[in-house]
């Protein structure tokens, strides 16, 4: 059989960012709005910037992680290995797909295109 691979989607990646830049904006706002700034846009700006740098920023490297099942063992990057045998639940979190072992450790296979389906091929592999 096959491996099944992972790989992260540039889709998903960009959609989270922009979840996650939105909340930054509406939260710097919030924030110059509780102090009494008068230029409560600048927080729009601000959100905005922050985030769309930092996802520039790591974009070529969130973008070039691969978790695959490969025998008995879900592999990630930096040498991660889980048993199979040792996946105690799985979840979708967004985009994100956690895997939580029995010993508690909590893997993240970031930016799938569908994380239900993601979810279902580790369950169906650990089974």
């Amino acid at each position: 059989m096959a491996a099944l691979r992972f790989p992260p989607d540039r889709g998903a990646y960009i959609r989270t960012n922009a979840w996650l830049a939105a909340a930054a904006m509406a939260g710097a706002m919030a924030l110059l709005w509780v102090m009494g700034n008068a230029h409560v846009w600048t927080g729009a700006v601000a959100g905005l910037a922050a985030i769309g740098l930092r996802a520039w920023y790591l974009a070529s490297e969130e973008l070039a992680v691969v978790w695959e099942v490969d025998g008995a063992a879900l592999i990630g990057p930096g040498g991660r290995r889980v048993p199979l045998s040792e996946i105690e639940t799985v979840r979708k979190m967004g985009s994100f797909v956690q895997v939580i072992t029995r010993g508690g450790d909590k893997h993240l296979i970031k930016y799938q295109a569908d994380p239900a389906a993601t979810a279902a091929a580790i369950e169906r592999a650990a089974a």
